[in-house]
């Protein structure tokens, strides 16, 4: 059972749905791998991990939108995250994505991150939306790119210190 009001959406290959309690196991391993999350901001403690779960649940609750949990529509496991990310100290609504081990390679990163822009704009009615890359995250650099997002500027994130910020092209423009 999804623990937020999110709505269900759909690709040909994947399901972006609200987060379940089964959900928090895969992202806290994401989380607590320093290799893997060092450009999402990683934890060593597992109760850091887990906070940082039910965070994205009260995100949901607060701003009626969030990181949605992406399933392999194939395997029916969760095979990342990608949503809208707004908290306290962002300059503006991200969209960003997040792909659990094993599913890398594959553009579900991309697949997932293109059609909750959709859902920004269309359902949510956004106008605009960035991606905060941490500067070396290259994979991320490329994915925002091939989105047809540009480098704007880079700011101050309060807890990963310098980002950059990339501008995704308004509604008007896809």
């Amino acid at each position: 059972m999804t623990l937020t009001d999110a709505p269900r959406l759909e690709t040909e290959r994947l399901i972006l749905r609200g987060p379940e309690k089964a959900d928090a196991e895969p992202m806290i391993a994401f989380l607590m791998d320093p290799e893997r999350s060092k450009g999402f901001g990683g934890y060593t403690a597992r109760p850091d991990a887990w906070r940082w779960f039910a965070l994205n649940v009260g995100h949901w609750h607060w701003h009626g939108y969030g990181y949605f949990t992406i399933q392999d529509k194939a395997s029916g496991a969760p095979a990342g995250i990608s949503g809208i990310w707004n908290p306290e100290g962002w300059p503006e609504p991200e969209i960003g994505w997040v792909v659990f081990n094993g599913f890398e390679g594959k553009g579900i990163a991309y697949e997932a991150a293109l059609r909750a822009r959709r859902w920004a704009y269309d359902d949510l009615g956004f106008t605009t939306l960035t991606s905060n890359i941490v500067p070396g995250n290259t994979r991320s650099v490329r994915l925002a790119e091939r989105m047809g997002a540009r480098f704007e500027r880079t700011y101050r994130n309060p807890t990963m210190g310098e980002d950059m910020l990339y501008r995704h092209p308004g509604p008007e423009a896809l």
